[in-house]
């Protein structure tokens, strides 16, 4: 799996006799053309062309349409042992799917403890010390009328080097915990619209204990960031207090991000 990366290739050039930069180590789909072509050939041709390709150890050699020519590659699979498919989706079809899949599948992924909400779209993440109000904020952002993502445990996917998306373990989607309750599902309380399996994370959110001598920025300059998986995410630091409205702060944070 380290090897593939998102890695898919269409091998019309290699079956033609071209293998220079050719890279094996990603999964082989052909389609319609490809298999157009081997059958335009002489059976000699055509076997000595794919005994070529199979001799290489590709992950897999997916034939798309549902064409019934996938039995001319059956013997060289067994030879070579590689792994052969028949799919009844389009060729292009199946290569973006196969795309998307396994840019989920195979990216850096780390958990971290806190909470990941939606707020009016923008994803945010609650982070801050054990016991300081983050599922009870989150709570009464679902109130709101906001959406939970996950509670205690969230799981962030670097995406394509491009954004990061969270999620909550299979075990804990839409579960929270609330200090004097217990565990709650957030879904059967307040309903479907209430949570949401993943999110773009959009900011961070730490909370820590009010103290009277730390320089808290007043006037929206200290831009701060906090790096997750090498990404650079927009931070707010929202200091904790009795009689602040954190759920009214996040929101209007997570407006001004």
């Amino acid at each position: 799996l380290d090897l593939l990366g998102s890695g898919i290739n269409r091998p019309g050039l290699q079956l033609h006799g071209f293998y220079e930069h050719f890279d094996p180590n990603r999964i082989q789909v052909i389609g319609k053309v490809e298999v157009a072509y081997l059958m335009s050939l002489d059976e000699g041709s055509r076997n000595q062309k794919i005994d070529d390709f199979f001799a290489y150890d590709f992950p897999c050699f997916i034939v798309c349409w549902d064409l019934e020519e996938v039995e001319i590659f059956i013997p060289f699979a067994e030879k070579y042992g590689r792994f052969l498919f028949r799919s009844r989706e389009h060729t292009t079809s199946l290569f973006y799917h196969l795309v998307s899949f396994l840019d989920q599948l195979l990216a850096p992924t780390i958990s971290l403890h806190g909470v990941l909400v939606e707020v009016f779209g923008v994803g945010v993440l609650i982070m801050g010390p054990s016991g300081i109000g983050k599922s009870e904020t989150a709570l009464e952002i679902v109130k709101r009328g906001h959406c939970l993502i996950a509670d205690d445990v969230v799981e962030v996917k670097r995406i394509r080097n491009s954004y990061l998306m969270g999620t909550a373990p299979e075990l804990l989607q839409h579960f929270m915990e609330i200090r004097g309750i217990g565990i709650i599902d957030v879904k059967t309380l307040y309903g479907a619209q209430a949570v949401k399996r993943v999110v773009e994370i959009d900011m961070v959110i730490k909370l820590e204990n009010w103290d009277d001598r730390s320089p808290y920025d007043r006037l929206g300059l200290d831009e701060q960031t906090m790096d997750i998986l090498g990404m650079q995410v927009p931070q707010v630091m929202i200091p904790v207090s009795s009689g602040r409205n954190l759920s009214s702060i996040i929101e209007t944070a997570a407006i001004n991000n």
